[in-house]
């Protein structure tokens, strides 16, 4: 009835959530949240009613619902309704690296709206107050300290210090 009003409806098992994650934990099961599946690991050491708990989400919640809902429920909310971007500053934008060498190494969740300054100070303090520019790592082009980041942009921040 709720889809039928036009709202975004997503069905959550915070139960069957919990349940997984705390068996991935103690090293039962492999299951990442917001996965569609788990893989069992460790059979030999579960109860049976264990073992038909963990059955039981999978037939009823996981099979069913491709999932339990419950890591789709704040995506939706983070980055659909609040607007959050994801931004991948760099050290290198050509290798798209850090200093190591380790492929877009972060990620950095912002509030819609944010600018390369904003990244700059999420990143550490002397960059932004060092900020000379950034540069866009898709496109080569300099972004000034207003410029607006997009999801998904990769950035390199060009600091004096």
């Amino acid at each position: 009835r709720l889809r039928a009003t036009g709202r975004k409806v997503i069905p959550c098992a915070s139960e069957a959530e919990l349940l997984l994650r705390r068996a991935a934990e103690r090293g039962f099961l492999s299951y990442t949240p917001g996965d569609e599946t788990f893989r069992l690991i460790q059979t030999n050491t579960l109860t049976r009613e264990q073992l038909q708990a963990i059955e039981m989400v999978d037939r009823r919640v996981m099979k069913v619902f491709r999932g339990t809902g419950v890591q789709k429920a704040i995506d939706e909310a983070y980055f659909s309704l609040l607007g959050a971007v994801v931004v991948f500053p760099v050290e290198d934008e050509r290798k798209l690296s850090d200093k190591k060498g380790n492929i877009l190494p972060d990620a950095y969740v912002m509030r819609g709206g944010s600018t390369t300054l904003d990244l700059a100070r999420e990143v550490h303090s002397d960059l932004a107050e060092g900020f000379l520019y950034a540069i866009d790592a898709r496109t080569g082009m300099r972004l000034a300290a207003d410029h607006q980041l997009k999801n998904h942009d990769i950035v390199k921040i060009v600091s004096s210090r």
